[in-house]
This record gives structure tokens, sequence and C-alpha cells, in this order.
């Protein structure tokens, strides 16, 4: 599902993210990316979605070598991953089903497939009932569940998820983790960037562990 070959990021100013990243991740695989910050976990994700271009290596995302997808063919790339970021990046000024609705618009969908896929993915994630509530009326659980249920309007093979739970309380970690886990039963492949290690620890998944810009481990699942 995902190849680097020695892949680098550096910024202007000459600042490393990233050093020889060359990890793999199988189909159906749920992995945990990690390390403190500063480690290069955002940057990673960042260039699996094509939000950044890497410096020098290769990215292969489902046979796609995304180091050279031309700016126009982003978008149909972007429709086969559903990205989860930390600060949700919900807009407020519509509802709850508007805000998947609008991500599903904007890749070309129809209405009537539109309206299918943001009720199921709401139901999927349990707030199909506040699908005309506005995002700042929801708790931070709940809007994270939000932006999951819109990265799930797509029904992506792939799901890369920042942070997710860099907000929440330890429940409110536990539920999102969960419905993450119930995707990946279902066949969806997930990478999570987290620095939290007690998450790690619980859920006993493969990790790859970045350090300084550098793969330091790239383990196998635990059972």
């Amino acid at each position: 599902m995902i190849r680097t070959y020695h892949l680098y990021k550096t910024y202007p100013g000459g600042s490393a993210a990233l050093s020889d990243i060359n990890i793999r991740v199988e189909k159906g695989e749920f992995v945990f990316v990690t390390g403190p910050s500063g480690a290069g976990k955002s940057t990673l994700l960042k260039l699996l979605f094509c939000q950044e271009r890497p410096s020098q290596g290769q990215i292969l995302v489902n046979g796609i070598n995304v180091s050279k997808i031309k700016g126009g063919r982003i978008p149909m790339f972007r429709r086969h991953i559903g990205m989860i970021f930390q600060d949700f990046k919900l807009l407020n000024h519509i509802t709850v089903f508007e805000n998947i609705a609008f991500a599903l618009e904007v890749l070309g969908y129809s209405e009537k497939e539109i309206k299918r896929r943001a009720w199921q993915a709401l139901r999927l994630v349990g707030l199909h009932e506040k699908m005309d509530v506005f995002p700042l009326r929801l708790s931070g659980g709940e809007q994270q569940r939000v932006a999951i249920a819109r990265a799930l309007g797509k029904d992506p093979p792939l799901i890369l998820a920042d942070e997710p739970t860099g907000n929440l309380d330890p429940d409110l970690t536990a539920d999102i983790i969960n419905i993450l886990i119930l995707l990946n039963t279902k066949g969806t492949t997930v990478v999570v960037a987290t620095h939290d290690t007690d998450l790690i620890q619980r859920y006993r998944k493969r990790v790859i562990s970045l350090l300084g810009g550098r793969v330091i481990q790239q383990g196998t699942e635990k059972s």
C-alpha cells in the first residue's frame, strides 16, 4: 500500500525534516508513526497525501508514484485517501452534514451520492442525529468524529491521521482510536501519527519510530 525509498525533505534554509526514510505499510495494516515533536511525523503524512513534495526519493501509494504526480491530478489521487487532522479543519459556518457534503462535492460526486455517503459516514461515527448541528456546538470529541466522517465519505482504502487524539482526554481518545480500528477490521489501511506512548502500548499495533527525521525502529505488529 505504501512504500518510500530514500525519502528526504529539506525546507528552505537547509532544515532537514526527513532523511533517508525507507518504510513499507502493507494493505490492511494499522500502523502508528511515533516520535517526539519535530521528529518528522507530520511531514511524512503530508508527503504521503501529496500536500508537500519530497526533496529527494520516491513515494509509492497504492502503486502510484506520488513523487511524480502532476498538480492537476492531485485531487483525483486524494480521492482515495482520507486525511484526518488534529485541529479538525471543519467549516464552522455550515452544519455537520454540509461539512461532509462539501468535501464530496469538491470531488465531483452527484447530489444523490453525496447524501448517501454523508449519511453513512455520520452513522458509522455515531453522529447521524446531529447532522444539522454546527461544529462549534459540538464537543471536541464530536468534532473529531465529524472529521473522521468527512474522511470516510470517500470510502477510501487508506486513512492518514495526524495526531487525531492530541487535543482529547483519555476516554475520547479511546473512542476515536476504536473507530479507526473498526475501519481497519473492514479492510481500510490506517496510519496514525502520534507522540502518545500510552496509546501505542495500549493498542499494540505495528510502530514506525522517528527521531530527528530518521527511522529508528520499524517493528512488527504485536499480538
